[in-house]
């Protein structure tokens, strides 16, 4: 990753996992079901192809709740955070209209953007992607896989 993290370098992708992973657990999926169709009609082969596609089935899930569960406890943490910094900036919590998603965005913004880029968020309903881009002096989150 570069040394200053701004819109166009902050995502971080793990190749091994959101390419290499992917991609193979999709040839397996694709794989067993093609071994559970040919298996049709024989019993002793179809239960264990079913087996393969229960398992392979799971493993999918497993890949998806593995990366979901963590992120959503960093978007609890830093939902606190930014709850924090909004207060010492400005004494008033954040505006309950804005997404956990557009926090997550704000996060980026500098303390000298951040209020009105918040306020700016709500009155808008800017999206998270636009929020990203709205920043100036980027803020960096280096701790978010």
């Amino acid at each position: 990753m570069a040394d200053t993290q701004s819109y166009k370098n902050h995502a971080q992708i793990v190749p091994l996992y959101h390419r290499v992973l992917t991609a193979l657990l999709l040839l397996i999926l694709i794989g067993s079901i093609v071994n559970l169709t040919r298996s049709w009609g024989d019993s002793t082969r179809f239960y264990s192809a079913s087996l393969i596609v229960a398992l392979t089935i799971a493993a999918i899930l497993l890949f998806i709740f593995v990366r979901v569960f963590p992120l959503k406890a960093q978007d609890r943490a830093i939902r606190a955070e930014e709850q924090l910094r909004h207060y010492v900036l400005t004494g008033k919590l954040l505006d309950r209209r804005l997404t956990m998603r557009q926090i997550v965005a704000l996060r980026f913004a500098s303390d000298a953007e951040f209020v009105a880029l918040a306020q700016r968020a709500v009155d808008q309903s800017m999206s998270p992607d636009a929020i990203k881009q709205a920043v100036r002096e980027w803020r960096a989150d280096t701790y978010r896989v």
